[in-house]
């Protein structure tokens, strides 16, 4: 189902202009009181101002503004795209891509969006559609540039109705040896992709995931990050537009034709990758149920991901550490995996790990939520927990981080399914004196409460709603 439209109200440049002009001309208000009088009646009115120029109409700031000298120049190249344009043409249009991208990604300066209102999407879509073939360092700065462009769901519904997704998609197939060009390829994919459940739609349709996979065969030792950036966004159900998200289907999809297999393989060289992180991201979001899961560990992801955790603890590198630990605890969903991931001695390395990090908050409770998906519905598992030292762990972090309000709700969490099914890890915890903690962070974290709730419930205390 194709999503409802937006609801955010517009005007345009020109409806923008006359509305100062007739505040100056009707109502005799000087420039600067008819410009203010102006931006602060539309945005009462709940208008979006965002890609409006505000000045006064007739100065000199709108044909000087550095977005519009951009696009004034780009379209005069562009028009002369497809004759015979020349070696020093192409030069002047790379020199103005990579210009026309500096100013779109200013940070706060709004100018991305000043472009997207004057047609830059459309202008640039038209443009790498007939930039000559072997002109690769054009087609590269006009990736960047469509990239830089696409911000939110009006840019990418322009780049759809643009036929961005075909233009890109025949720039990949017909690129497939150039990773420069693949990787600011699969940067437009990514963005363009993102909260917008149509475009995601568009590409796959246009069998965005065969093409990943052939160009993943192509390149197995080289690192295309944005191509995992890409992989990772199609997966992702995050246009709140839409009320039941196709990505589900996608990933299966895309784990079928051996997209998953091929993600492991990365992992497989560990820290020395330099797309792990983003490999481990792109994987997570295509293990969407128990067979994906379990196709992952036989093809040996589960012992490569504990050598990186294993790495990550001897290195320091907590970045590895937590996508690692997340990707853990999604795989150990599955029954079989959490018995693949206790008998290759996850417990103890998971403890080694979280004393090695002992002081970084946000990998102790990734950590933390990988033991309470091992200890799920598996007194055993629960068992080993506690004796590999999962109590110990959950009493000193949440005293080390009493403001850390994820971590304190994993600590509830984890210490629920330790006890809930182990009388003598109750007597052990409670002798411990984590009860005193839990207490603490169900009053001082509202989200805390119910996880905190549970806990004390399930440690056997009858006052555990006080």
């Amino acid at each position: 189902m194709a999503p409802p439209k937006a609801t955010i109200r517009t005007i345009s440049q020109e409806a923008f202009d006359e509305m100062v002009k007739e505040n100056m001309d009707d109502l005799g208000m000087d420039p600067a009181e008819a410009l203010q009088d102006a931006i602060e009646t539309l945005r009462l009115q709940g208008v979006d101002l965002s890609g409006i120029i505000t000045c006064v109409p007739g100065e000199s700031e709108v044909k000087d503004n550095p977005v519009i000298q951009c696009l004034d120049s780009l379209k005069q190249l562009e028009s002369r795209l497809g004759d015979q344009i020349g070696d020093k043409d192409l030069d002047v249009m790379v020199e103005l891509f990579d210009k026309f991208t500096e100013v779109c990604n200013v940070e706060g300066s709004g100018n991305a969006a000043v472009a997207a209102k004057n047609g830059s999407v459309e202008l640039v879509c038209s443009a790498c559609s007939k930039i000559p073939k072997g002109c690769d360092r054009a087609l590269v700065s006009a990736l960047k540039t469509m990239a830089s462009l696409l911000h939110d769901v009006q840019s990418t519904g322009i780049f759809q109705s643009s036929n961005g997704p075909s233009i890109v998609i025949g720039i990949l197939n017909d690129n497939k040896q150039n990773v420069d060009i693949l990787n600011d390829g699969f940067g437009v994919v990514a963005s363009a992709a993102t909260g917008n459940e149509i475009v995601k739609e568009a590409f796959v349709i246009l069998k965005v995931d065969e093409l990943i996979m052939e160009i993943m065969s192509m390149h197995k030792n080289v690192s295309i990050p944005s191509l995992y950036d890409a992989i990772r966004v199609l997966l992702t159900a995050d246009d709140n537009r839409v009320v039941a998200s196709q990505v589900y289907g996608y990933a299966r999809k895309f784990a079928k034709i051996g997209i998953a297999e091929a993600l492991v393989d990365s992992l497989h060289s560990g820290l020395t990758s330099p797309g792990l992180v983003s490999a481990s991201i792109a994987l997570k979001a295509i293990a969407v149920n128990d067979e994906i899961c379990r196709s992952i560990a036989e093809k040996g992801g589960i012992d490569a991901l504990l050598r990186c955790i294993d790495d990550s603890g001897k290195q320091g590198n907590k970045g590895v550490a937590r996508v690692c630990c997340s990707l853990l605890s999604k795989l150990a969903g599955s029954d079989a995996n959490k018995s693949a991931v206790v008998e290759k001695g996850g417990m103890d390395r998971l403890i080694k790990l979280s004393a090695r990090f002992a002081e970084d908050p946000s990998v102790l409770q990734e950590i933390m939520s990988i033991i309470t998906v091992l200890s799920l519905r598996s007194p055993d598992n629960a068992a080993r927990a506690v004796e590999a030292g999962a109590g110990d762990l959950a009493i000193q972090a949440m005293q080390k981080f009493p403001a850390a309000q994820q971590l304190q709700r994993n600590s509830c969490f984890m210490i629920r399914n330790l006890a809930v099914r182990n009388p003598e890890n109750r007597t052990a915890l409670l002798n411990s004196g984590v009860e005193k903690f839990i207490r603490k962070a169900k009053q001082n974290h509202d989200s805390c409460k119910d996880a905190a709730t549970d806990a004390l419930r399930d440690l056997g205390l009858d006052d555990y709603n006080l």
